[in-house]
């Protein structure tokens, strides 16, 4: 299913600690509800949105849904994670049965920007190598990632590594430039992109 020009908002609460970042997986549909559970017990939570176009023979609509089925960010003090578990929808911290690991604060960064960019952005099947770039201009200067190229729109492939999930965003190819191996620097997040003919296809969920 396609995904409309703009992105929606986001599902944020101010945060109150200085606490990481982890990934909570919650019950199918859960995750708006399961954010706004967290929030009401003082936790920053997040859940990136965009908007998709559902169509069906006699009509369409536009709805909002997560870029990350099935997850929602959350910051808390590891040591103290039983009310998250309680939380309704919870069905654990990523990853199950062992430490919960803590996201990457650059990629839940970039991720950020990239919905409030104001460009159209969607699910992407998750990356690891290609040729990277730095966009240079624009409300995401500074990030690095490798470009992508489909139906002549550019792209960047924003990643979570710890989920193994992606989202696409749409950037004017004259906002990048190479990023040479001898001159690469610390930057807002990593972006991962790669050469594809082909157009943005959606995720499949994981557990």
């Amino acid at each position: 299913m396609p995904w409309c020009d703009k992105p929606s908002s986001v599902v944020v609460q101010p945060p109150i600690l200085d606490h990481s970042w982890f990934a909570v997986r919650v019950k199918s549909h859960f995750e708006r509800v399961t954010a706004t559970f967290l929030t009401g017990k003082g936790y920053e939570s997040y859940v990136p949105l965009y908007r998709e176009v559902r169509r069906w023979s006699d009509r369409k609509k536009v709805a909002d849904v997560p870029l990350f089925p099935g997850y929602v960010f959350a910051r808390f003090d590891i040591d103290q994670r039983l009310p998250i578990l309680i939380t309704p929808g919870v069905v654990h911290i990523v990853p199950p049965h062992r430490m919960p690991a803590v996201v990457d604060g650059a990629e839940l960064n970039g991720v950020r920007l990239a919905v409030e960019s104001g460009l159209p952005i969607g699910p992407y099947p998750f990356l690891e190598t290609g040729q990277k770039v730095v966009i240079c201009r624009g409300s995401m200067a500074g990030l690095e990632g490798i470009l992508v190229e489909a139906k002549r729109n550019f792209r960047l492939v924003i990643s979570v590594s710890l989920l193994q999930r992606s989202v696409a965003v749409e950037i004017d190819r004259d906002w990048v430039r190479p990023l040479h191996a001898g001159s690469r620097r610390q930057t807002l997040a990593k972006i991962q992109t790669t050469s594809a003919a082909t157009a943005l296809p959606h995720l499949a969920g994981r557990g």
